[in-house]
């Protein structure tokens, strides 16, 4: 617990307590992921090709959808999907512009002489992993894929599970996707890093996953790079007695239905909002048609906790750093310019998760299991590189070389010395 928490966690108790842990919970695949890379690094495409008949039950005799075939589903899209599809990719591509115009190229002379400065670098080949998941997500591809063309990346490759909605295909190819791979899991995560006869290594890896996936990203970083370790999807309301109870439990079971191991609670100043939404959320899993998957979430990991005040309701929801964080509350952007560790924030009772997962523009690929004190979410950002050049004339030269000569001297680093001295007096090395 973080020391503010920890003082004041003695102000609150818990109504709902959740029963099981979401991060030990993902603790059983490390072994099965390495030898996953291990076997895809050797043996490539026909490792691939195994996994998915025993993970998939499909077999892939080619994994590269064809132009043809993606022509095809895009025509076979029933067309309000299609103008829906492309409308979240409108509203995401001019947010991820809009960002993106805020990273900028610098210059400056900091002092007489002495030029520095960054550029900003697209990334060469990005890897986005599309979730198949228990239903067709169609606005995955457009999170990851959008930003990556809108950052400027020379080749985004989409791998998604060879079973995967057709829809899904559709979408890859609508957001931009320069090749699309039927490959998904662990195997797929290991063909992008390390690449096989078919698919191609990239630069860097993006995208949510299952716990398979999370882990195989984990275990190739730094032969690749990652946007983040996604784990189970998460909501939190930070909420006071003017909430509305119907309202927040529709939320939170919305968000439920992702996965039976999403992370789904309330903190509020109010006890009698907190049996309210108690009741609500009972009530509405009776008929809720995903009530399977919502209903176990809700069981396993649902927790409403009372606090004191606002003071330990923010501490408690900083502490938490929720993947996404809603704000229902009396003066709910004052409330939110107060906390400062989530994912995504929503800012009053019109402002649901759901609009940002589906369309509204902002990224839903977000940071999970108390990631949100360190990190937000996947950017346009994510897509490129500030890298940093300085260049010299005498006057510069004159300005830090004596320093850098002195600090290299106390270092005793000789050769550094010499190559800090070289500059301000060449004639003193030239005969050496």
């Amino acid at each position: 617990m973080t020391p503010r928490f920890d003082a004041l966690k003695s102000k609150f108790i818990q109504v709902k307590q959740p029963v099981r842990d979401a991060v030990s919970d993902t603790a059983q695949v490390e072994n099965t992921v390495k030898d996953i890379i291990a076997n895809v690094r050797e043996r490539g495409d026909a490792a691939i090709r195994e996994y998915s008949i025993a993970f998939d039950k499909v077999d892939v005799t080619s994994f590269e959808v064809t132009e043809e075939e993606k022509l095809k589903v895009v025509a076979d899209l029933e067309p309000q999907t299609r103008e829906d599809t492309e409308f979240a990719i409108a509203n995401v591509r001019r947010f991820a512009k809009a960002q993106l115009g805020t990273i900028l190229p610098l210059e400056i002379e900091s002092l007489p002489g002495l030029h520095l400065g960054h550029r900003v670098i697209p990334i060469e080949t990005v890897g986005c992993y599309v979730p198949g998941g228990r239903y067709p997500l169609l606005s995955a591809p457009v999170m990851t894929i959008v930003p990556a063309k809108v950052a400027g990346c020379d080749q985004v490759i989409a791998c998604l599970p060879p079973n995967a909605h057709p829809a899904m295909i559709a979408g890859c190819h609508l957001a931009g996707a320069d090749r699309i791979f039927r490959v998904g899991g662990a195997q797929a995560i290991a063909a992008m890093a390390y690449g096989t006869e078919t698919i191609p290594a990239v630069d860097k890896i993006v995208g949510p996953g299952n716990a398979f996936v999370n882990e195989a990203k984990r275990q190739v970083f730094g032969k690749v790079g990652i946007d983040q370790l996604a784990g189970p999807s998460e909501i939190f309301v930070v909420a006071d007695e003017t909430a509305n109870a119907f309202t927040i439990a529709t939320d939170l079971l919305a968000q439920a239905e992702h996965d039976v191991r999403t992370r789904v609670g309330v903190v509020t100043t109010d006890r009698n909002l907190a049996e309210g939404i108690l009741i609500e959320v009972e009530k509405q899993l009776q008929n809720l048609p995903t009530a399977p998957v919502a209903g176990v979430a809700w069981n396993h990991y649902g927790e409403i906790t009372v606090v004191e005040d606002e003071e330990t309701m923010i501490a408690y929801s900083d502490h938490i750093a929720t993947e996404h964080l809603q704000v229902h509350t009396r003066d709910p952007h004052a409330t939110a310019k107060k906390l400062r560790n989530y994912g995504s924030i929503f800012i009053g009772d019109l402002a649901s998760v759901v609009y940002s997962d589906k369309c509204c523009g902002t990224n839903h690929t977000l940071p999970t299991m108390g990631a949100g004190r360190y990190t937000g979410g996947l950017w346009v950002g994510s897509y490129v590189k500030v890298a940093t050049h300085q260049w010299l004339d005498e006057r510069g030269v004159a300005a830090v070389a004596p320093a850098a000569t002195r600090q290299s001297a106390t270092e005793r680093l000789e050769g550094h010395r010499r190559a800090a001295a070289l500059r301000l007096s060449p004639n003193q090395f030239a005969a050496k």
